[in-house]
């Protein structure tokens, strides 16, 4: 068996913020420090009408007292969940360092101020991929992909915008989780693990261990 990176390390009522988000804040930089490959990653659960599941993991963009913020394309199958059930339970999974979190709630869609904040600050490439794709949808292949963003790239460097901007497609911005309950989950040896749950409680947050 492989070394751990990380060792098991104690998760206890007296030494976690009241606040989850201040908390996972400070185990999302805890990963970063012991090297976890994009610690951003999670997974996002959601509920098409017929009350199938679907998950995919997509990259945390955001975060504040509001909740939890990631971006796609409006048209995607994913999105249609979303908007058709706006719930979702999100994961977070640090295996280097034992830990992950996991949180569940509403969805709302952000405001075109914030699209339009974080879509600038995605590199020209990314710009033009998602404009290139019809996300979720068929293609017949990976040339006619690649011709979709051949013909974005010649659209945005002297066509449409002579500036050589990207705008933001009409189809694409953002969503966020807002939590109800929000679980810290921390590896410990002989499967007795700790559990801290975060629940919502008007304004503040109740605070539960759970059985491992």
């Amino acid at each position: 068996m492989a070394e751990r990176p990380v060792p098991a390390r104690p998760l206890l009522e007296s030494e976690v913020d009241p606040d989850p988000f201040v908390q996972f804040r400070a185990w999302f930089d805890d990963a970063a420090t012991h090297g976890v490959r994009q610690p951003e990653a999670m997974t996002v659960a959601s509920v098409d009408a017929d009350g199938h599941p679907s998950a995919r993991m997509v990259l945390l963009r955001g975060l504040d007292d509001r909740g939890f913020t990631f971006f796609t394309n409006y048209a995607s199958r994913k999105a249609g969940e979303l908007d058709a059930n706006p719930h979702a339970a999100i994961v977070f999974h640090w295996g280097d360092v034992l830990r992950q979190v996991r949180a569940t709630g509403a969805v709302e869609r952000v405001d075109a101020e914030e699209s339009d904040e974080y879509w600038a600050t995605r590199p020209r490439g990314s710009q033009i991929g998602a404009w290139a794709s019809a996300q979720s949808a068929v293609v017949v292949d990976r040339a006619a992909l690649e011709a979709a963003v051949a013909a974005c790239e010649a659209r945005f460097s002297g066509g449409d915008r002579a500036d050589g901007l990207v705008p933001r497609p009409p189809d694409w911005g953002g969503y966020r989780v807002v939590p109800e309950v929000i679980e810290f989950w921390q590896h410990r040896d002989d499967r007795v693990h700790d559990r801290l749950r975060y629940s919502r409680a008007s304004d503040t947050w109740q605070l539960e261990r759970l059985q491992p």
